[in-house]
């Protein structure tokens, strides 16, 4: 199988990249910057090539992929600044990344009838309650921009395409990019005392552990919705920085407070964020690991 691969300048496109490399694939990677931007750790950098995409020129899409011929398209590619979505001079482009970029990709894989992988996210759902939402639950009501787009995403994929894995997924973290364990090492650096949230409830998901899963699904024909995250139980914020500061070592006091305590932020944050993620076991995919485990993996493969 050959692979395209979306997004490879942030943390997930970055580790699947370095995963199909492992596991001897053809692949492909782009992004919108003209040659790859994120670290070179020896694998994917060097071994597969890069192409320059703007997934929001159709044309450009249909062009490059009739080049490269994939069987499987791995779609990592998105906005993902949820606060800044909510701003009026970018809601045009979040919109023009997140639905129309994915629906330029759909329309390219029904034309060479490829696969496609879409990474979505909790944020679809209104994040109410304290029921582990389910792959297939149709109940959406996304409670901001970045969240609306990605689910319009979801929509354009499926009204386009039978050949789908739509998988969502939650607090990411990866060796490639910024997150919330890097901004908390960072904080502790110059701090005694960090006020965490504490009633925002969901799992984190390492790229890493996830790539490997996103490639195993593309080996199959087991297509619909799926949620992936690391294994370990569902957590709060709070929960898992006492964790990451834990396992780093750091003395750092960790206050919990309520979203409403530590303030009101641009994009309204969904409370329930867990992921039934059986639907997984069930198709016969193998889980992620646990996400203490994997923090520890983690640790070990970034300076702090």
């Amino acid at each position: 199988m050959k692979f395209f691969v979306t997004g490879v300048c942030g943390q997930l496109g970055h580790d699947v990249m370095n995963n199909l490399a492992a596991r001897g694939y053809d692949g492909v990677g782009s992004d919108i910057q003209p040659a790859y931007s994120g670290i070179d750790d020896g694998t994917a950098v060097t071994k597969l090539p890069y192409i320059k995409m703007d997934i929001t020129d159709a044309e450009a899409v249909k062009r490059v992929l009739r080049v490269v011929q994939p069987d499987v398209v791995i779609h990592c590619a998105a906005w993902t600044a949820v606060d800044a979505a909510e701003d009026e001079e970018n809601r045009d482009k979040v919109r023009a990344i997140n639905v129309d970029g994915t629906k330029n990709i759909a329309e390219a894989c029904k034309e060479l009838d490829s696969k496609m992988i879409y990474i979505s996210t909790d944020y679809v759902f209104n994040g109410q309650g304290e029921k582990p939402w389910e792959p297939d639950c149709k109940d959406y009501a996304p409670l901001c921009v970045y969240g609306q787009t990605k689910l319009d995403g979801e929509i354009a994929v499926a009204n386009t395409l039978d050949k789908y894995f739509i998988v969502r997924i939650a607090w990411v973290f990866g060796t490639n990019g910024k997150n919330f364990i890097k901004t908390m090492l960072n904080v502790a650096k110059t701090h005694d005392r960090v006020t965490v949230v504490s009633d925002q409830i969901g799992t984190p998901t390492y790229t890493y552990d996830l790539a490997r899963l996103l490639v195993d699904m593309a080996e199959t024909d087991k297509y619909g919705y799926y949620h992936a995250t690391n294994e370990g139980g569902y957590i709060s914020w709070y929960d898992f920085t006492c964790e990451i500061y834990k396992q780093a070592g750091i003395a750092t006091e960790v206050v919990p407070v309520t979203t409403e305590e530590y303030g009101i932020s641009k994009a309204a944050r969904p409370f329930n964020s867990r992921l039934d993620k059986s639907k997984l076991v069930e198709a016969g995919f193998t889980p992620l690991p646990t996400w203490q485990d994997a923090l520890s993996r983690y640790l070990k493969e970034i300076d702090y």
